[in-house]
């Protein structure tokens, strides 16, 4: 190979270098980017979990009887109770 052919593949490998970095990394599968707007149920809720800490929203997903998800502002009082009520059931 001559001294141009590696140059031009030295190039073409630090083209493709950042996009193949960017696929590969590892972030939060789920984030609240906006909260549900209405209340739920406690009684359509099966379960819940909390977002990742690298999400850029504190939020709650509320999993309903029909697999839904559904985000929810960790702060109201009707989620906390949601929240409350999954934890003592789980005990």
């Amino acid at each position: 190979m001559t001294t141009i052919q590696i140059l031009l593949l030295c190039i073409l490998g630090a083209a493709l270098l950042p996009s193949v970095v960017c696929n590969s990394a590892i972030g939060p599968d789920d984030c609240c980017f906006s909260f549900y707007p209405r209340r739920v149920k406690k009684s359509l809720v099966t379960s819940y979990y909390l977002c990742d800490y690298r999400c850029p929203k504190t939020g709650v997903i509320l999993v309903t009887q029909k697999s839904r998800h559904i985000c929810a502002d960790p702060n109201l009082s009707w989620v906390q109770g949601i929240m409350k009520t999954m934890d003592e059931k789980s005990f």
